[in-house]
């Protein structure tokens, strides 16, 4: 009897270590995977900080109760809406961006012998949508506000185009706002 308690009492202590170390691999996996999930938080706030940083960009060197001009052309042309839709122009995402935009952006990066292009879908994408009016606004040596603004609504000659200039009012009460 007393070798079936010994026996009993062993392989009780026995399964009480497996079940430790099965939980202690348990937490060493859980460890692991915490630290993976806070370098990809970690990464994702650099990417925000980046973009953050981006935007600044825009300012312009207008004074610092305004609101910078990218925020305002974004605001005029669909209210800050990632998702905004003309059907009749087939302009789409934040920025109104049409495809003929697309194809001029990539046909810059080619002239420019980079290896970035962008697709339809990319407009619907407000950092790839960025990125197209920073690529286009450097192309065409846009430096004022009202440049920018007219030129973004009405291509490249949108300062020659009279009715650019209403747009323009638009953007500008924004800035003044």
């Amino acid at each position: 009897m007393r070798f079936f308690t010994y026996s009993f009492i062993v392989i009780i202590i026995g399964f009480l270590f497996y079940k430790i170390e099965i939980k202690e691999t348990t937490i060493n996996k859980l460890k692991d995977e915490l630290k993976q999930n806070n370098n990809t938080i970690d990464s994702l706030h650099h990417e925000i900080d980046t973009l953050q940083w981006e935007n600044q960009i825009w300012d312009f060197n207008l004074s610092q109760n305004t609101t910078h001009l990218l925020s305002a052309i974004m605001f005029v042309e669909s209210s800050y809406n990632d998702s905004a839709y003309n059907s009749y122009e087939d302009a789409v995402g934040c920025l109104q961006i049409r495809k003929c935009m697309v194809n001029d952006v990539n046909r810059i990066l080619s002239r420019q012998k980079s290896d970035l292009r962008f697709t339809y879908n990319d407009r619907w994408l407000r950092n790839r949508s960025i990125k197209m009016f920073d690529i286009y606004c450097k192309h065409y040596g846009l430096t004022t506000a009202e440049e920018i603004a007219r030129c973004w609504n009405g291509g490249p000659r949108g300062m020659q185009n009279e009715m650019t200039a209403g747009y323009w009012e638009r953007v500008k009460s924004q800035l003044d706002g």
